[in-house]
């Protein structure tokens, strides 16, 4: 079954690896979508794929790379819609 998951991550979630730990994940579940760093400092990411792999990222998402220190994560399940054909990086706010 597939998923998509809007995620908000908070806590110290920038400048330690968090959007290239989260790609490389991505990429090796073959989930795709986009992460970002936001302006509030939050890392926001938007994954699709197989519910089981999605839950996966949502779940490396509560505790990110050793450098992360994760205090809450808010979770969206939305509807798929296929629109992305493999996971980047965005670096615009």
């Amino acid at each position: 079954m597939m998923a998509r998951a809007h995620v908000l991550v908070s806590g110290r979630v920038q400048g330690v690896f968090f959007r290239f730990e989260t790609k490389r994940l991505a990429r090796r579940l073959r989930v795709a979508g986009w992460v970002r760093n936001r302006r509030d400092g939050r890392v926001e990411v938007v994954f699709e794929g197989e519910r089981e792999d999605v839950e996966k990222m949502v779940e490396f998402c509560k505790r990110g790379p050793s450098g992360a220190r994760v205090t809450n994560v808010e979770v969206t399940w939305e509807a798929h819609t296929g629109e992305f054909e493999g996971f980047s990086v965005h670096y615009r706010h």
